[in-house]
């Protein structure tokens, strides 16, 4: 009878717990230019575990609530998790505008990075790389570039472990709890 309640118990224990997230390859080397003006590297990423997205500061669309939901997760997210907003938009977002946009959303200097750099290497980091879409010539008056809305999820190998809709807020508690559990 012991041996038969250890089982069930071991079998109990296994069912529950939380599989990790897939992996879908090695999130892509970069070196941009942050809001404070100093150059980012990728490798200053590395062993840290950080979420990503596309946004740009001019935009009417999506942006700001992509914005909005990254400062949540600032808030939601244990203090060692990075978070870093690439622009689609480098020409118009300099640092100096992407300080002011992270000021207006109460980004953590510390923790949030606000990438801006070349244009054509900023969009092979989202097409290439992440393998996200953004167009600068399908897009409409609120949104003139054209971007994935979703958020990238990156352990601390560097390597890509989800992508989450920020349209869905099942997606997003799912990030939270991927991201919580890779630092584990």
């Amino acid at each position: 009878m012991k041996i038969c309640v250890a089982l069930l118990l071991l079998f109990v224990a296994g069912c529950s717990t939380k599989a990790d997230p897939p992996m879908y390859g090695t999130a892509p080397a970069f070196s941009f230019t942050e809001r404070s003006g100093r150059e980012v590297q990728s490798s200053e990423l590395a062993g840290k575990v950080w979420v990503a997205d596309f946004i740009f500061t001019s935009c009417a669309g999506a942006c700001p609530v992509m914005t909005e939901k990254m400062r949540a997760l600032q808030e939601k997210l244990p203090p060692e998790i990075r978070l870093v907003s690439f622009t689609v938009d480098p020409e118009r977002d300099t640092p100096e505008t992407l300080r002011s946009y992270a000021e207006r959303a109460g980004a953590d200097r510390e923790r949030w990075l606000f990438l801006t750099g070349n244009k054509e290497a900023l969009y092979k980091l989202s097409i290439e790389g992440f393998k996200l879409g953004v167009d600068d010539a399908a897009g409409t008056p609120a949104e003139p570039i054209t971007h994935s809305t979703r958020f990238v999820l990156v352990d601390r190998e560097g390597r890509i472990r989800g992508y989450y809709g920020m349209e869905d807020e099942t997606a997003l508690e799912r990030l939270e709890e991927d991201a919580t559990g890779l630092l584990h």
